[in-house]
């Protein structure tokens, strides 16, 4: 079992983090982080697929930089 979720007396059970509600695009993403983009479907389309990647465990080191050097240029 693990340590996280062993309930011993007297212990408070910790809350969900909440977040509060942000405006999103068609497809799902926030708007501020297309917001300013010269392109910003394609913009979308980049955050798109690189949350993909991260969710299949897909995304190399590799392509993590070079995906912050491309944002950090724009």
């Amino acid at each position: 079992m693990h340590q996280k979720h062993q309930h011993l007396k007297g212990q408070r059970k910790v809350s969900k983090r909440k977040f509060k509600k942000v405006p999103k695009t068609k497809k799902g993403v926030p708007k501020k982080y297309v917001a300013g983009a010269k392109n910003p479907k394609a913009r979308e389309k980049e955050i798109k697929r690189t949350a993909k990647l991260y969710r299949e465990g897909k995304l190399t080191p590799a392509m993590m930089d070079r995906i912050s050097k491309k944002r950090s240029k724009s």
